[in-house]
């Protein structure tokens, strides 16, 4: 069975890894017939916000601890990961992915990305397979890959764009219920929340994503 890698940043939108945007790739890997393998890094979040009132509250939490709960506890340690291991590669959103994959929320596109993301990630991608890219991943995308030139999206938002085309990386304006494809590079990525408005939209555009990811897998 082909297994999909799904690396997650955490369990909440502003925090961690979008639930929605999670779930959904978790669904549309099975139903494309393939295997979801769910990682995180093992360290503490960047922050902790409380999700109810939008602040940040005093407490810390690790980043693969709060991603075993959307994982049901299947979930492992990302630095156990070697690229062989997996057929493909997708990257849910949600600001985690922009906070705990690098700081690229905090400090723009110079911020520092996480070893062991940027390690799996540039291996994925030197060994020729998919790497799906959904909301603000193509984000932390462009940060390992920029230097190849890689053609992604995030939807249309201007600032995040040109972030983005800072690393080397292409923008390519995409409305939610589509994806865009760097077929060249095994590379599809998707706005999801980033424009869209509900989960309905939101799912469009991940399992066409999804698709396209197992049907690039050799």
């Amino acid at each position: 069975m082909k297994r999909v890698g799904v690396l997650l940043a955490g369990c909440g939108v502003f925090d961690g890894a979008e639930i929605h945007e999670a779930v959904l790739t978790l669904l549309a890997i099975e139903k494309n017939g393939a295997e979801a393998v769910c990682m995180a890094p093992n360290k503490p979040q960047f922050h902790v916000i409380n999700h109810l009132t939008m602040e940040v509250a005093d407490e810390e939490r690790n980043v693969l601890v709060e991603s075993a709960r959307i994982a049901r506890g299947n979930v492992r340690d990302l630095a156990t990961i070697e690229a062989q291991e997996l057929d493909a590669l997708v990257v849910p959103g949600g600001f985690g992915a922009a906070k705990n994959f690098s700081g690229f929320a905090v400090e723009g596109p110079e911020s520092e990305v996480d070893p062991e993301v940027r390690r799996l990630v540039e291996a994925m991608y030197e060994a020729d397979k998919p790497i799906g890219l959904i909301c603000i991943s193509p984000a932390v995308g462009a940060q390992i890959l920029g230097k190849t030139g890689v053609e992604v999206t995030i939807g249309t938002d201007a600032d995040t764009a040109a972030a983005i085309e800072s690393c080397g990386a292409v923008h390519i304006n995409c409305g939610v219920t589509e994806i865009h494809t760097d077929t060249d590079r095994k590379v599809v990525s998707t706005p999801a929340y980033m424009l869209g408005q509900n989960v309905l939209e939101v799912s469009k555009g991940i399992e066409k994503l999804v698709q396209t990811v197992v049907e690039w897998i050799s």
